[in-house]
């Protein structure tokens, strides 16, 4: 399955160029988290200060066991504050949302 989500940077430059660092260098702890949630590929790419991140996972992939996980690991909870500190959330987003899925409009 994939799965497509938007996310904001705060829009600081110099911020946005650390936080892409910290991206090309990713914690080996987060990279094995993501990959035993059932996410067999993800890729984020970015504009001005918007991210969007595509997901291929399979099917034992689930948000909500994906989360559960992840508020159980203090490694993922370390990583997902300091990148709190880079991101803000969509307009649009619920509170404490993070990550907004997107909606396919259009496949070919």
């Amino acid at each position: 399955m994939r799965y497509c989500l938007a996310l904001d940077l705060k829009d600081d430059p110099a911020r946005i160029a650390e936080y892409e660092e910290y991206h090309k260098r990713i914690r080996p702890e987060i990279e094995a988290s993501i990959r035993e949630s059932g996410i067999t590929e993800m890729e984020i790419y970015r504009i001005g200060n918007r991210l969007f991140m595509i997901m291929e996972t399979d099917d034992m992939f689930s948000f909500d066991a994906k989360a559960a996980a992840d508020a159980a690991n203090p490694k993922v909870q370390e990583w997902e504050d300091l990148m709190w500190t880079y991101q803000q959330s969509l307009p649009m987003a619920k509170p404490g949302e993070k990550w907004v899925l997107m909606k396919n409009i259009f496949t070919m």
